[in-house]
């Protein structure tokens, strides 16, 4: 498993030095590229499009076909595991994902167990080794997953968004329920990032979208745990390259010390956060991943060019940053934005190294 020829995003996550900051997008792979709504209508419907490895590698490659972004994301949801759980994840129109099953009875939740991804998530496996091979080592592919406590907010209300008040009602009057439903769902997410990296993923990242919803005491014992007890478990390195890990909580820059004992190489920042500081906070124990705001994107090239220097300035000289929005990209987004955005960071950054 030899590093891709463009390895600037791999060498950033470890600290390592670099000639430039490496630039993704989340969600780079959307509903903003035309392209990618034509494949999309092609697929049938957006399940469609996660199942089948050839379109999942045909919209993984578009944003690369058009940008040149420092890495490829996997195109696959966070709510793979719970539909390989059996909850009956579907997709209503203009309303996000929904489960025909959520979890609130104690028995369903005592019969929940984890899936074997080389089986039930094969799908996903096979896009990953297709789309290595379709990268042909030109950048890096990360996969994902949800963390352990974000797919448990999808799994128990049914739904995404909102308060999440049937989960948060749970983690207080019934901790065992909550504590086993994150246990199994440790243990998928581990199995599930263990059998990317197998496939061939070169860094992994853990999206804990909802971490942020939770009171400080109940954010560590709920979530950070989990995610630790996942990093803990994730396979190290493969073929003797490194694996990076990212970790990334929405709403999680009250507990950046914390989270920077998790076990990760990297920490997401969402765009609340100042980077500057987030850094003083840190020092060189992770990388950054981040962290503009989304909305810059709707605003003009020389907007974009301005608030992408105010970050890279504010992270300022040194290794250790990734230049990402603070979440994933609008689908309003112009995409000549996005090429304002890369051509900025690309030019703009080596200053700091």
């Amino acid at each position: 498993m030899s590093r891709p020829k463009n390895d600037v995003f791999l060498r950033a996550l470890l600290g390592e030095p670099t000639p430039y900051t490496p630039v993704w997008i989340m969600r780079q792979a959307g509903r903003y590229l035309p392209e990618y709504n034509q494949t999309r209508a092609r697929a049938g419907s957006f399940l469609d499009l996660c199942k089948s490895p050839d379109f999942a590698t045909e919209v993984t490659l578009q944003p690369l076909a058009r940008f040149p972004l420092d890495a490829a994301i996997l195109f696959s949801d966070i709510l793979t595991i719970p539909d390989a759980m059996g909850l009956g994840l579907y997709f209503a129109e203009g309303e996000g994902p929904r489960f025909e099953r959520p979890l609130r009875d104690e028995r369903d939740i005592g019969k929940l167990s984890a899936p074997d991804p080389t089986t039930q998530l094969r799908y996903v496996l096979d896009a990953v080794t297709q789309i290595r091979k379709a990268l042909a080592g030109a950048v890096p592919l990360l996969g994902f997953s949800g963390s352990p406590f974000t797919l448990a907010c999808y799994m128990i209300e049914g739904r995404g968004g909102g308060d999440f008040l049937e989960t948060r009602k749970m983690l207080y009057e019934r901790p065992e329920l909550m504590h086993h439903i994150l246990e199994i769902n440790a243990r998928a997410v581990t199995d599930y990032l263990n059998a990317q990296i197998e496939a061939g993923v070169q860094a992994v990242m853990i999206f804990d979208s909802w971490g942020g919803v939770l009171a400080g005491e109940a954010f560590h014992e709920f979530s950070l745990r989990y995610i630790e007890r996942v990093c803990a478990q994730l396979r190290r390195e493969r073929e003797g390259q490194k694996i990076p890990r990212i970790v990334f909580t929405k709403g999680g820059g009250l507990w950046l010390e914390s989270l920077a004992q998790c076990g990760a190489d990297a920490l997401g920042l969402d765009w609340t956060v100042d980077i500057g500081t987030a850094r003083a906070r840190v020092g060189d124990r992770v990388a950054l991943q981040g962290n503009l705001d989304p909305a810059v994107l709707l605003a003009t090239p020389e907007v974009i060019r301005r608030e992408a220097a105010r970050i890279l300035a504010g992270y300022g000289y040194g290794n250790g940053h990734v230049f990402n929005l603070g979440h994933g990209i609008s689908q309003f987004t112009p995409p000549e934005n996005v090429a304002a955005l890369v051509d900025a960071v690309h030019s703009d950054s080596p200053q700091f190294h």
